[in-house]
């Protein structure tokens, strides 16, 4: 088993990442256990080492993300740091979900500088009285971790653009993808500070942070851990440009539940487990999962809300009427339509402002009467592509405005400054139609709030002159691109392709003189989603599916695999463990018969080699043990008989099962026996066409045929495309052979149709008692495979009833993954190295010439 050292994750990573300065000293430990406080370092502990920690400790949340939800000023006249929470970010508004008696505690850095001589000070205090855990990351760390990997790199990569030419975005460059990782680290080690493991769940939050799974699971293998991607996640054609694509993944893999806001994002993502890692996920009673070295990974699908009490609250503030006042009078008699945006590349300004354009140009009659008001946020990041979409959005702005402008009028409004939520909630509540012109965001709540601030409340009513209780006046229209994460949601909305500028245009004017009654239908269906669906709903839904998916966390073994990223955890049965050779080989010197079942492809010859006949190392072994008197040894194999013949024809007394036990030979000196079960084999002319039609259909497939079954393989395919053809021919074969005795399975990369009552175990099964109907049961019985097909040898030699006594079983299974068998060994050369030493621990002995005769009739 892999050490369980807990030394420090930096070392293994990478041998020269960035040494930066660490915080002058660790946070106090929280205290986990009344009157018992843990080891500040905690560099000895483990999963194992926490049993003591008491059930009764108070409930917490730990909530990672890049930055605090904290708001710092320091005072220059006293040199003393004012703190406040940033009501606005929804980080602080999601404990709304969960109950009252849970702590949360937030991990992350302040967006302002502290120096370091103060930061033991500040950090105390904010854990003290806001609940917070700074980080401190260096200036230089932070400056290449989040202004260079994070928003020169992973951001535009994760938005669909490629760094095709290092003035649009940076390349990959290895020093900010090392400073990526130690910011991760430095995350982690503040985790470490204030994580009770076996009872605090933990949520990550977006991409600043996909490799910190790594970390926390490496150190605590049960950590209750919970990710949730902000932003888009790209197509695997995309992301499979990222040089570091498997670190990442591997990293989100090591989380329980990794969230994303639409199905597009986790088909992406999963895509990408299926291409890159040759994972396959499954839908468990309507949770999509991924089975990854024995753990279950879900997958979270669930748009986040807004906080509709803040909303309702900046709505009713008094500057909130006098500013809808203001804003009636200036736009009095003309139809604005409002759009709220980032000044960045990936929102598609200067697309929505080409599209007012053309509206005018074509319709003259809202001339003089249309007016967008366009509020740009401050840029997120620094670069070039910001200030050329800044310069590009004010080239257009002003050609619209001395074009179609008059006297007193503008078609466009530029807000290029801060502008308070009450104003914004302001100008949403007068605003008759709202554009989202996005050309890639991750979820954007502009609509949301738009919807809610139309709604309104009694005091906004008032100051608009609705009569109270009126729900007719209530009205909103959206137009909204299709490639933003809200846009799913908003089934009532216009959707437009933003690169598209007649349609956006021909959606414009569609919003503004859709009738009042089907305005008002469209709002009371987006106010019925939003006000259910809050940022409370979506914390509390994620928090319960993380709280499922981390319940069998104890029910299991764990094993650490791997180093530095590719870090991970196998969690396997309590009585699951490698076998070993001194132990085998002492009851296989104890017995006075034996039965030996192997596997042939992916137990004696790799899955992954190219020649696929047995080598003369394979032969030597094999007719070493079939030499022993003892022994009975079987090769069970899916293979044809007439392969298997082939192959070992220098093994004489090497009995096989070929086609999963539908033909048997003893001995070569046997004759080849076949199961009475069938002998009409008339379906073979229904199934191989319909196989026929999906092989022409798939590139990469093909069929193999054999003398009892059919086999569709799909390994050389698009794994998505194989994958979805695969599931098609399994529902077509089964329709059109629901009548004939034979039954379809879908295997590791394939489709197979055979005889019904054929299997491994089946075949195993009666060779035992052949064995102990003619008097010889055997006292040792191994069996060893590597796929689905020898699970069921694993339960046959397991339940059949040995007579006088049990013999010893091993059925051990090639690799470490969930399996029936109670033993594995890792790989094929494995499974030679303990074949070869019962080869050498064999008594040779020249063989009877009479062999035990096997006949499906006298069992049957």
């Amino acid at each position: 088993m892999v050490s369980r050292s807990y030394t420090s994750f930096l070392d293994v990573t990478s041998e020269d990442l960035l040494s930066f300065p660490q915080t002058p000293r660790t946070l106090p430990r929280v205290m986990t256990v009344p009157g018992i406080i843990s080891d500040g370092d905690g560099n000895g502990s483990n999963d194992e080492d926490l049993d003591i920690l008491s059930s009764k400790c108070r409930e917490k949340k730990i909530i990672v993300a890049n930055f605090l939800p904290l708001l710092a000023q320091k005072d220059l006249n006293t040199s003393k740091w004012c703190f406040r929470f940033d009501e606005d970010l929804l980080l602080l508004r999601l404990k709304d979900g969960f109950s009252s008696e849970t702590d949360v505690v937030y991990v992350g850095s302040l967006k302002v500088d502290v120096d370091t001589s103060e930061q033991e000070e500040v950090a105390e205090r904010l854990l003290a009285e806001f609940n917070c855990v700074p980080t401190f990351l260096p200036p230089e760390l932070q400056k290449k971790y989040y202004h260079g990997f994070c928003k020169q790199y992973l951001w535009p990569l994760f938005h669909y653009m490629l760094p095709m030419l290092p003035e649009h975005c940076n390349r990959f460059d290895r020093c900010l993808w090392q400073a990526y990782v130690s910011a991760n680290k430095i995350f982690a080690d503040k985790i470490m500070e204030v994580i009770n493991p076996e009872e605090d769940y933990v949520w990550i939050h977006d991409y600043h942070l996909m490799i910190l799974p790594t970390f926390l699971r490496k150190r605590f293998y049960r950590v209750k851990l919970g990710f949730f991607l902000h932003s888009p996640f790209p197509s695997s054609e995309i992301y499979r440009t990222l040089p570091v694509r498997d670190e990442i993944l591997k990293a989100l893999l090591n989380a329980d539940l990794v969230g994303f806001h639409t199905f597009d994002y986790a088909r992406h993502f999963l895509s990408c487990c299926s291409r890159m890692l040759g994972l396959d996920y499954e839908s468990k009673r309507g949770h999509i999962a991924l089975e990854y070295f024995g753990r279950t990974v879900y997958i979270k699908i669930l748009p986040v809300g807004i906080h509709m009490g803040q909303l309702e609250s900046a709505l009713n503030f008094p500057s909130t009427s006098i500013k809808i006042k203001e804003i009636q009078e200036q736009f009095k008699g003309k139809k604005m339509i409002l759009g709220v945006d980032d000044m960045d590349i990936f929102k598609g300004l200067s697309l929505k402002l080409l599209a007012v354009e053309h509206l005018l140009q074509h319709h003259e009659e809202l001339r003089g009467e249309l007016v967008l008001v366009q509020i740009v946020n401050p840029a997120r990041s620094t670069g070039k592509d910001v200030q050329e979409a800044k310069k590009e959005t004010y080239a257009i702005t002003n050609r619209i405005n001395e074009r179609f402008g008059l006297s007193g009028y503008g078609p466009v409004v530029l807000i290029d400054h801060p502008v308070p939520f009450y104003e914004k909630a302001a100008y949403y509540t007068l605003a008759e139609a709202c554009i989202v012109n996005a050309v890639r965001d991750g979820m954007n709540l502009i609509p949301y709030e738009y919807i809610v601030c139309r709604q309104g409340t009694p005091k906004i009513d008032e100051a608009l002159g609705i009569s109270s209780g009126s729900s007719s006046s209530h009205t909103s229209t959206l137009v909204v691109s299709e490639f933003i994460g809200c846009s799913p949601s908003l089934s009532g909305a216009i959707r437009v392709n933003p690169w598209d500028i007649d349609a956006v245009a021909d959606a414009l004017n569609i919003a503004i003189k859709m009738p009042n009654l089907e305005k008002q239908l469209r709002h009371e269906k987006h106010y019925r989603y939003v006000s259910s669906h809050d940022v409370a709903y979506w914390a509390r839904s994620f928090v319960q599916d993380l709280e499922r998916a981390c319940k069998d966390h104890y029910s299991k073994r764990c094993w650490s695999i791997g180093f530095g990223l590719s870090f991970r955890i196998v969690a396997l049965s309590p009585n699951f463990r490698k076998l070993s050779l001194d132990h085998i080989v002492k009851a296989y010197k104890r017995a006075n018969r034996r039965a030996m079942f192997l596997d042939y492809d992916g137990t004696v010859v790799p899955q992954t080699s190219i020649v696929k006949t047995p080598s003369p190392e394979v032969i030597s072994i094999l007719n070493d043990l079939c030499n022993d008197s003892k022994n009975t040894v079987f090769m069970v194999s899916g293979r044809g008989k007439n392969s298997l013949s082939d192959w070992f024809s220098q093994c004489q007394n090497l009995g096989i099962a070929a086609e999963h036990g539908y033909f048997i030979r003893w001995s070569q000196s046997s004759n080849w026996e076949s199961s009475p079960l069938l002998v009409d084999f008339d379906w073979k002319r229904i199934a191989e066409p319909v196989m026929q039609l999906y092989t022409e259909a798939t590139d990469g497939s093909y069929i193999e045929t054999k003398e009892s079954a059919l086999v569709w393989h799909h390994q050389d395919a698009d794994p998505d495309f194989g994958s979805c053809q695969a599931m098609e021919l399994l529902d077509h074969l089964e329709n059109v052979l629901a009548n004939e005795p034979v039954e379809v399975k879908r295997g590791n990369h394939i489709v197979e149709v055979k005889p019904q009552g054929v299997s491994k175990g089946l075949v195993t099964e009666k060779i035992l008692s052949t064995m102990i109907r003619d008097g010889k049961p055997p006292d040792f019985v191994m069996c060893i495979g590597d796929d689905r097909s020898d699970e069921d040898m694993f339960e046959s030699i397991s339940s059949t009833v040995y007579n006088p006594a049990p013999p010893e079983i091993f059925a051990c299974t090639v690799g470490q993954k969930p399996s029936k068998a109670r033993y594995y060994l890792d790989d094929c050369g494995d499974v030679l190295k303990l074949l070869q030493g019962l080869a050498r621990a064999s008594s040779i002995k020249p063989r009877s010439s009479t062999q035990i005769q096997f006949s499906f009739e006298s069992v049957a």
